[in-house]
Formats: structure tokens, sequence, C-alpha cells
């Protein structure tokens, strides 16, 4: 933004329309219209979800076997 006299900042050039933004605005609007569609009719989305959910703060380590509790005070690899 440009800079005025007595430092009050003037119109930013880039700056969306009030019509761009309406227009905006109603793209977001059907974008989460169409992903909420999409959730409801992909069962297999919510399955993977609920995996990671599942996971209560333990990721696997990169070595064999053991685990790394994100949650807990120690952790312990074996």
């Amino acid at each position: 933004m440009a800079t005025l006299q007595g430092g009050l900042l003037g119109p930013d050039p880039g700056a969306l329309s009030p019509a761009q933004q309406e227009q905006l605005r109603n793209f977001k609007i059907q974008t989460r219209i169409a992903n909420e569609k999409y959730l409801r009719t992909h069962k297999e989305v919510e399955l993977l979800i609920s995996g990671f959910f599942s996971w209560r703060g333990e990721v696997p380590s990169p070595r064999c076997g053991s685990r790394i509790q994100t949650s807990g005070i120690s952790t312990v690899l074996g």
C-alpha cells in the first residue's frame, strides 16, 4: 500500500473490487458445498480420517518396530 502524507494508507491497487470480493465469496461457498458432497459420497475418506485419529499421538519411528509417543512425557525406543 502507498503511504499518503500524514502516514495514512492509500488505496491498494492490488485489492479486490467489491464485485470481485462477492465473486470470490460465492466461489468459496460452492467449493465447500462440492467438498461436502464428495466427502458424503466417498466413505473411504471417513475410514482414512478415523485411522489417523486412532493413532492417538503415536508416530512410527524410523527404527524397525519402535514407536515414538508424542503425547507422553517419556519416549522409549527399542
